[in-house]
């Protein structure tokens, strides 16, 4: 393509971030691309600058450069798929019907790709398109090391409802987390902000989210209002705790965070807890030691939404990872134990 164009958003096509409509439209330009043209402000919307991340609405007029040759030439991410992965990512699916698809996304595979990540459940989209032409859309997403219940969209349609519903707040999310020690009180409301804060190295791999207080948040250059909502639902002493989460606003490393200022890590979280076993005063550390694994103790228990075509309420769960279900076992807790909603008032467990 040699010439510039001007694309109009139509409602069908609104309420989703830029690079995906992009990639949609133009499937053979890579991801860092997209964002290599945004900075340099070759794609614009309506004449002014925009982030690849940012959702674009009806109505708005996409400029798109001329772009070249070699890009246009160039395989998709996806073209290729082993069938190993594409039997791996179809084993995940928990629920599909013919406008949502819903997976439990495995620990450490990410959900888009980035820097040094080759496999992801966007680039194997592919193989979750089964008797469809056009692979299934992501609407929301979920850490690389966090597992758990991920809903794709299979229509653009249906895209557009649930990108609105994730945006507007009109789903619910609960995590199961293990956690360092045992928080106190045992249930209530986490309402730091969080600002980023620059990692190290030449791709900024340290990156991590800096909490602030909610006096200073407005003070505080960058820093965005967040809120988790937390339940302690079983307890080993005062070493560990299973912990119910529910992310109220949906920033980067939100759980970590907020958990790990709390003085209580994650088990696992490196970056927010450290590796030490022990509490130095300010907080426990992220690692139990004993035959507990070292990665992340964090997983996407369930989801409720309302189906984006049919409106009607539905709840999705997801069994735990491995290495969760080997360390609930160590400590002898079931499922059963607790309730799937500890914030449901109606529903008696302490």
């Amino acid at each position: 393509m040699s010439t510039i164009q001007h694309i109009l958003i139509e409602s069908d096509e609104a309420e989703q971030r830029l690079d995906r409509w992009f990639r949609r439209r133009f499937a053979n330009v890579s991801q860092s691309q997209i964002e290599k043209l945004c900075r340099k402000g070759q794609i614009r919307v309506d004449g002014g600058r925009i982030k690849s991340n940012t959702r674009i609405c009806p109505g708005q007029i996409i400029r798109i450069p001329p772009l070249k040759t070699s890009a246009l030439d160039r395989k998709p991410e996806n073209a290729y798929i082993s069938n190993s992965d594409r039997d791996m990512i179809r084993n995940c699916v928990l629920y599909k019907d013919d406008f949502i698809l819903v997976l439990n996304k495995p620990a450490g595979l990410p959900v888009q790709g980035g820097s040094k990540q080759n496999k992801h459940v966007d680039g194997m989209s592919t193989a979750l398109s089964f008797e469809r032409e056009d692979r299934p859309r992501l609407v929301h997403r979920l850490d690389k090391d966090t597992s758990g219940v991920l809903v794709l969209a299979r229509t653009q349609s249906a895209a557009s409802e649930l990108t609105k519903a994730f945006r507007h707040k009109n789903t619910k999310k609960i995590y199961w987390a293990l956690v360092a020690g045992v928080p106190y009180p045992k249930i209530g409301s986490i309402k730091y902000g969080l600002v980023k804060a620059k990692g190290h190295g030449k791709d900024a791999s340290g990156e991590r989210m800096h909490c602030v207080h909610p006096d200073e948040i407005n003070r505080t250059e960058g820093a965005k209002r967040a809120q988790t909502n937390y339940a302690t639902l079983c307890f080993l002493a005062q070493r560990a705790a299973w912990m119910a989460l529910v992310p109220i606003t949906g920033r980067t490393h939100q759980l970590r965070a907020h958990m790990a200022e709390l003085g209580h890590p994650i088990i696992g979280d490196g970056k927010y807890g450290g590796s030490s076993q022990d509490n130095q005063g300010d907080g426990w550390g992220s690692v139990l030691g004993d035959d507990i694994s070292k990665k992340m103790h964090l997983h996407a228990r369930s989801l409720t939404i309302q189906h984006p075509i049919t409106y009607k309420e539905m709840t999705f769960s997801a069994p735990m990872p491995d290495h969760m279900k080997k360390t609930w076992n160590y400590f002898g807790w079931t499922d059963s134990d607790v309730p799937s909603d500890p914030f449901d008032v109606t529903e008696e467990w302490q």
